[in-house]
């Protein structure tokens, strides 16, 4: 997909805007530059809606968010995260997120290991 390997969880997205090791770690680790990486709309959602983001904050998350691909919710993602759902027992955007990864074919970076191991469960 144009390069494009990984897709980036909410989780790690908050974490970077907000300074935290672990999060730079897990992409420095993949080597994970931002134009290898893609989010999914909840993703924005969630990382922009958080209530404690501060305005720096958010202009570093639109900057970090501009480099990526996004990627929309589809039908495919959709039929996707009902048939996750029905396996496993995990919230609704956390299986948008791994069906979003799953229909594009690309490694999900989280820093969730309860998603992980959803998202392993699926290969």
């Amino acid at each position: 997909m144009n390069g494009v390997d990984f897709l980036v969880d909410s989780n790690v997205l908050i974490n970077l805007v907000n300074g935290k090791p672990e999060a730079f770690d897990l992409l420095k680790s993949v080597n994970a530059t931002p134009n290898r990486c893609a989010y999914s709309s909840v993703t924005r959602m969630e990382v922009l809606g958080w209530s404690g983001i501060t305005e720096i904050q958010e202009q570093f998350a639109n900057r970090l968010l501009a480099t990526m691909l996004h990627l929309p919710i589809t039908h495919d993602v959709e039929d996707e995260t009902i048939a996750l759902r029905r396996r496993r027992k995990v919230k609704l955007p956390d299986a948008i997120i791994a069906a979003t990864a799953a229909c594009n074919g690309l490694q999900l970076l989280t820093l969730d290991q309860g998603l992980q191991s959803v998202v392993t469960e699926q290969h």
